[in-house]
């Protein structure tokens, strides 16, 4: 059989779709949408296998709408023109029902792409459901975010899991042939990571690498099979969270070799670049931070480089700043300090400001004492005198502590300088 079980087992009704309850179920906001008759277009936000393709032609069925489907890694504009205008041709041959384009991966079109869609959307040509792992935030044109209801999309957890598992075997053809016992589904639930499509697919190697028609599913099995074969990333984003942690561990451990391996990895399999740059970005600030601040720099002009080249000339420069920022001094410093903060504020609540730290703007404020003994730091010499900028609860407690490199060496010398009665550097 050359269909994989978990295209065999896409749910054909909302009865057959386990998961996102908050979405379609009794009281769900779609199930409300599909019961009403109204139904704007949509961006469906969340994970891979958690049911946004699923789930789309679902909602064609339910509305008895025409269905086209197009996937943003190979269709561009044209494709797009053509469906508007057989929508357009089609007058009243679909009763007055716009066909529903859904765009797979809507996040990898660029915003030409996405603006090609704008009058279509706003006419009612055609209702759009656009899926997308990324934040339609940052990864769709406002003009069109605004035309859309967003919804996000959870990943599976470990009892909706159980029965798409239960059902596959159950209502499978070529399951049923097989005297498969299920011992155990730990494995098999924690290698799907919520992802349903993962779930099946993990399922459906086991079954082929153990070539038996009778055997029982353990969790040393499971392990054991996925090691052997090496599974741990394909074209549709399964099993990528693996790689990308690689990723960031090699740079994290100043490897470049190890980084620009798996920046291969991720490359080869298809991963949108903007996801690879993003992932830099977030570490040059978590892992390299004040050790190096020009880190940060390279890893946002990376972003902005590859976001106007693309691919295939954005893997130079992405392989440039993966091999910059493993070969950088480390420090997590900043990471630890906000993080610290963010935990006492949490123990103390919100502690008030200081009078001589408040803003005085008007004279009742002043004479309310709002500002009344705050020193300004450019009146004394080396812009520097001794105050207290911390609630009187937490006053003389330090977040920020210097990390072991030069630079914050450097920095632990000019704090020793200023605050060495107060803080101990």
């Amino acid at each position: 059989m050359n269909i994989p079980l978990a295209e065999r087992m896409r749910p054909k009704t909302l009865k057959e779709y386990f998961g996102q309850k908050h979405l379609i179920g009794p009281k769900g906001s779609l199930t409300q949408m599909i019961r009403n008759g109204i139904f704007p277009s949509l961006i469906f936000w969340g994970p891979p296998g958690t049911g946004k393709t699923t789930l789309a032609e679902i909602i064609a069925i339910e509305k008895e709408r025409p269905f086209y489907k197009l996937s943003a890694i190979n269709a561009g504009v044209k494709e797009i023109r053509e469906i508007i205008k057989k929508s357009e041709n089609s007058g009243g041959l679909f009763g007055g029902k716009s066909p529903i384009l859904f765009i797979d991966e809507i996040h990898r079109f660029s915003k030409s792409q996405q603006d090609s869609l704008l009058n279509a959307v706003e006419k009612g040509i055609i209702t759009l459901i656009g899926a997308t792992t990324e934040n339609p935030s940052f990864e769709v044109i406002n003009a069109l975010l605004s035309r859309c209801q967003v919804y996000v999309l959870n990943p599976l957890d470990k009892s909706e899991l159980k029965k798409i598992l239960k059902q596959a075997l159950v209502k499978d053809i070529y399951l049923r042939k097989i005297d498969l016992k299920i011992k155990e589904t730990d494995a098999l639930i924690e290698i799907s990571g919520g992802d349903a499509r993962k779930l099946l697919s993990v399922l459906e190697l086991i079954i082929q690498a153990h070539d038996k028609q009778s055997f029982e599913l353990t969790n040393n099995l499971v392990f054991d099979i996925i090691q052997t074969k090496n599974i741990l990333f394909d074209k549709n984003g399964d099993y990528h969270y693996d790689i990308v942690s690689a990723f960031v561990k090699s740079i994290r451990g100043s490897d470049p070799n190890g980084a620009v391996y798996w920046l291969a990895r991720m490359i080869e399999a298809g991963e949108d670049i903007k996801f690879i740059a993003r992932r830099m970005l977030i570490l040059a600030s978590e892992d390299i931070g004040i050790a190096n601040p020009t880190a940060l720099v390279l890893a946002n002009s990376t972003f902005q480089a590859i976001s106007s080249i693309g691919y295939p000339e954005g893997k130079i420069i992405l392989s440039e700043c993966a091999i910059y920022l493993a070969t950088s001094p480390k420090s997590n410093s900043s990471y630890k300090a906000i993080n610290d903060a963010i935990e006492k504020i949490n123990l103390t609540g919100n502690l008030q400001v200081p009078l001589h730290l408040r803003n005085a703007p008007t004279k009742l404020m002043k004479e309310l004492g709002y500002g009344k003994g705050y020193k300004y730091s450019h009146d004394f010499q080396n812009q520097f005198t001794d105050q207290e900028f911390l609630p009187d609860e937490i006053n003389g407690l330090k977040f920020y502590e210097p990390g072991r490199n030069p630079k914050e060496n450097s920095i632990r010398d000019f704090l020793k300088l200023r605050w060495k009665d107060k803080y101990d550097y």
